[in-house]
This record gives C-alpha cells, sequence and structure tokens, in this order.
C-alpha cells in the first residue's frame, strides 16, 4: 500500500456509534428456530442476513441496540441535516457492492472532493510545505512498509524515520489515531502495510448509517434483544435472549472485538482461547466526531473542506466543514488523546473543538454555535470503541477471528485482513462469513475440488528459483 494525497480521507473511516436512528427493522416475533441466527444488526450482520435470505434460508437477526446499523448510525433529530454518528463513508466504488445497492434503493452516492489542506498556525500550508509533508508521509510509510516484511510484527512508532522535523507529530496523526484510531506505537507495521489503500471515497447524502438501515429493512429481526448466550456444537447452536431461546444449525456473531473479549456473550463451551486471544490483540481504537452547528459560516470555509494542522502534539484533530453544503462541521479527535477527551464527556470535548478551531482560524465565533453534540464510542455499551487495530504482533489475528468454531462463525471488520476500519470491510466479511454458514448446513455446496495435474512424464530442464530466497509471497 502507497500513501497518496487521497488517503488523508482515510482519517474519518472511524466506524462506531450511539443510538439516535430511528429507522425500524420489519418487526419479527422470535422464532424459536431458524436455519442461521445473525447475532448484530451493524453492516456485516446485515451483509450475512441478506445473503442467507438470497439463499432462500431461515434467518433471525437479534440485534442488542433498538436501531438497524451498530457503528453506522445517522442522527437524523439533532440538527437540520443527517449527521453520521459512526462511519460516514465508503471506499472502492468499482467494487463496493453497497455503492450499487444504495443506488437501487434510491438514495443519493456521490464522490467526496479530494483535497485537504494543511493549517500552519493560523494560514494554510503553502504548496511547497504541503510537498514536504507529503514527502515525509511517504518516507514514513516506506518505513512502516520495509519493517512489515521482517519476521518481528514491530510497533509503528519505532520504525519510523528520526529526521521527519516538524511533520513528524502530523504523520503520526495521519498514519495512527487518525487512520486507525490508536498511537502508532499501540499499532503493528503488518496492520498499516497490508491495509488496502482507501482512495475514492463515496458518502451517502441521507447517513450513511441510514443506508445500512435501508439494506436492513425487510430483514427478520428482533430489536434491542442482547444475546447473553450461545451454545454451540459441531452440529447447531443455541441462542439465548431475555425474549426467548433460538435454536439453529449455525450462527454468525457480529460484535465487535471489544465486545467479545469483555465477556459479554457467555459461550458454552467456552469461547475458544484461539479466538478470545485474536479478539484481544485487534482492540479497538478511539475515533469521535465533535459536531457544531454554525450558521452563517462564521470560518469562511468552503462545502466538505477537510483540515488537518501541523502540529508536535497528540493534542489535535480534523475538520470536516460545511458538510454536504450545510452549516454542520464535525472536528475528530482520536487515539489516546481522543480516548482521554471523550472520557472527560460532552462538554470538555466540545470546548476543546471551540479552542481548536479558534487556534487555526483566529475567529471569535463561540457565540455563534447553535447546536453540539458529541459522540463516546468508547462507553456504548454494544460498540466499546471505534475500530480495530492490531496490537504489534497481532496482524495475524485478523485471519484467526475469522476461523469458524463448531457451527459458530466470526464477521465484523476486525476480521478482515485488508479493509479493517471500514463499512466495505465489515460488508464483504459479513457475507463470507455467510457463504461458510450456508456451506456448512449443506445450503450451497462446496467448491469442486481441482483435480491434480498428471506428472509430466519427459525431462524438463531445471530453471533458475522463481523468487529470490526471502523474497515477500504477496
Amino acid at each position: 500500500m502507497t500513501m497518496t494525497r487521497r488517503q488523508f480521507f482515510s482519517t474519518s473511516a472511524a466506524l462506531a456509534a450511539t443510538p439516535f436512528l430511528d429507522l425500524r427493522a420489519w418487526a419479527a416475533p422470535l422464532p424459536r428456530e431458524a436455519d442461521i441466527v445473525v447475532i448484530g444488526a451493524g453492516a456485516a450482520g446485515i451483509a450475512a442476513a441478506r445473503r442467507i435470505m438470497a439463499a432462500n434460508r431461515k434467518v433471525i437477526v437479534v440485534e442488542a441496540t433498538g436501531q438497524i446499523g451498530g457503528r453506522c448510525l445517522t442522527d437524523t433529530a439533532t440538527f437540520d441535516v443527517p449527521f453520521d454518528r459512526g462511519a460516514r463513508w465508503m471506499y472502492n466504488p468499482d467494487a463496493n457492492p453497497m455503492v450499487k445497492l444504495a443506488r437501487n434503493a434510491g438514495l443519493e452516492i456521490s464522490s467526496v472532493p479530494i483535497g485537504p489542506k494543511i493549517r500552519i498556525g493560523r494560514r494554510n500550508a503553502r504548496a511547497g510545505e504541503t510537498e514536504e509533508f507529503l514527502a515525509a508521509l511517504v518516507r514514513a510509510h516506506r518505513a512502516i512498509d520495509d519493517a512489515s516484511r521482517g519476521r518481528a510484527d514491530l510497533p509503528c512508532a519505532s520504525v519510523l524515520p528520526k529526521d521527519l522535523g516538524d511533520w513528524a507529530g502530523t504523520a503520526e496523526f495521519v498514519l495512527g489515531a487518525g487512520f486507525a484510531g490508536k498511537d502508532l506505537k499501540d499499532i503493528a507495521v503488518a496492520d498499516i502495510a497490508r491495509a488496502q489503500e482507501r482512495n475514492a471515497a463515496m458518502v451517502c447524502r441521507q447517513g450513511l448509517g441510514a443506508l445500512v438501515a435501508k439494506l436492513g429493512g425487510q430483514i427478520p429481526m428482533s430489536l434491542s434483544t442482547p444475546a447473553s448466550r450461545v451454545s454451540w456444537s459441531n452440529r447447531e447452536v443455541a441462542v439465548e435472549t431475555l425474549a426467548g431461546k433460538i435454536g439453529a444449525r449455525a450462527a454468525i456473531i457480529t460484535v465487535s472485538s471489544n465486545v467479545l473479549s469483555a465477556g459479554s456473550i457467555k459461550f458454552t463451551p467456552e469461547l475458544p482461547k484461539r479466538q478470545l486471544d485474536a479478539a484481544g490483540k485487534l482492540s479497538l481504537g478511539s475515533y469521535d466526531h465533535i459536531a457544531l452547528q454554525l450558521p452563517r459560516n462564521p470560518l469562511g470555509l468552503g462545502h466538505n473542506d477537510i483540515f488537518i494542522e501541523q502540529s508536535n502534539s497528540s493534542r489535535t484533530g480534523l475538520l470536516l466543514a460545511n458538510i454536504g453544503g450545510s452549516s454542520l462541521c464535525s472536528v475528530d479527535v482520536a487515539g489516546s488523546f481522543g480516548r482521554d477527551l471523550s472520557a472527560q464527556g460532552d462538554k470538555a470535548m466540545v470546548a476543546f473543538a471551540i479552542e481548536w478551531l479558534t487556534k487555526l482560524f483566529g475567529s471569535e465565533f463561540g457565540a455563534a454555535v447553535k447546536k453540539t453534540s458529541a459522540t463516546r464510542w468508547n462507553s456504548a455499551p454494544f460498540a466499546l470503541g471505534a475500530m480495530s487495530a492490531a496490537a504489534p504482533g497481532g496482524q495475524l489475528s485478523r485471519k484467526v477471528l475469522s476461523e469458524p468454531f463448531g457451527s459458530v462463525f466470526l464477521a465484523g471488520e476486525a476480521t478482515h485482513e485488508t479493509l479493517w476500519g471500514t463499512v466495505d470491510g465489515a460488508w464483504e466479511s459479513g457475507e463470507r462469513a455467510a457463504d461458510a454458514a450456508l456451506r456448512k448446513i449443506g445450503a450451497i455446496r462446496e467448491p469442486e475440488p481441482i483435480a491434480p495435474a498428471r506428472p509430466e512424464t519427459k525431462r524438463r530442464r531445471r530453471s533458475a528459483p522463481a523468487r529470490a530466497a526471502g523474497a515477500r509471497i504477496n
């Protein structure tokens, strides 16, 4: 993966949220049995359930909160425009099935303009300064890529060039907290190196959470129904909730890695240590939005303008201004600083956002703020954070976490090896888990094994090795 100018947009790929959307699922009474039970109505759970329904198998989704969307959640009540409290963008429109589904559902999808800006004090960075920063970013990313080829999965911070100068802090924010919700010292080099490039960002005008809810609207679902226990074997599962028990031939669990680690769902037999350890190495980072409604554009910014700052401190953020042409601005905070700030509550978060914007733009606009709202994903009980980032030594845990046990299959952004931290990855993981579960119950056929080629009888000349010793195999 090569860091490019467009990857600034990855900084707000955070998934996460507190329930605000009031879009209802098809209310289904809790059945006593189903072919497959899906736990969680986020992007992964909705993708899995749609796949199961397409295979004409009986599915029920049980969701702990009162809304569809999980960490994709659109607030339509607080402001005069939809406010995505969690994930706000999709990527890879040519390959992303959600983009086509959104358009088929009559929702408006558009690309996010490329062109983030950097503030140096109270002015925009000049062209030469921006190029200096991009060069520093490329060097930092190249160092992480190079380190990922070694035997040890090191912390990203330990391999950065020592001569990034005034751009060191900004590069660390863009590659670390802004990209993955964690500081670079807490992220494995292999996780950043293997992350798929996320250049082409797309936005849904009605809100990304609204899109996920729309796609889940016809799925049999029981909201406000947290799963408390999953009893499993190689042939069947039973999912216990306060509303009753559901027997099924398989279950797909899409809760976050933090919820899994916290033991919020009990397992009988216990969750295998292999998967439990993997979830612990894929803990969620912190990423929150502080929304300010600023009528009459006191900052004098354009629609969807994005700003970061040249900073030598982790006490920084990212600004998305005049969202969708509205008066709504969002200051995003992340990593250890964002986690500490979020723990102080909404008042402290809003105070930081106003202070930070005043520092950058020198405008006395505090009195112009009409409404505010802040997300606090770390304290949301059914999320416990934003998106996963592998701890040093933990990148291989993504593949481990996706391994089924008995008739149980795990899905969610944390199980995707290259699109982790994105709605795209969550959706794809849900479809992948559904296919595996359907094969398990015999609803779709296993792929035909490829017959081995016949050995050649005539003598061949020995050729040179295809790769030099130690070369990376992709």
